[in-house]
């Protein structure tokens, strides 16, 4: 999904690919309803709808493509951090022990 509108689920990998399908559906549903407000006078509804609609997907735990990977970057950054602490750590705990 290289769509910037996209939504991933903020769960176990087994239900993302459960879920996917659903999600497809949804931002299918999202690009019909875009375009039809974008063909509209009305842009503040535009807005409005919008941001409810994505406040309703994330109050069943649902995120945006980009929110997902900016957590995903974060989160492979505190690993590597970790893993370079657990590795001093270890040297220095060898160095005291000798």
């Amino acid at each position: 999904m290289s769509n910037q509108n996209a939504f991933c689920v903020n769960a176990p990998n087994i239900l993302v690919t459960k879920a996917s399908a659903a999600l497809d559906a949804l931002n299918q549903l999202a690009a019909k309803l875009d375009s039809a407000i974008r063909n509209s006078p009305v842009s503040e509804l535009e807005k409005n709808a919008r941001q409810h609609f994505i406040s309703q997907l994330a109050k069943h735990g649902l995120v945006t493509r980009e929110e997902y990977e900016g957590q995903v970057a974060l989160l492979e950054r505190a690993r590597k951090k970790l893993n370079e602490l657990q590795n001093k750590i270890a040297l220095l705990e060898a160095d005291r022990g000798k």
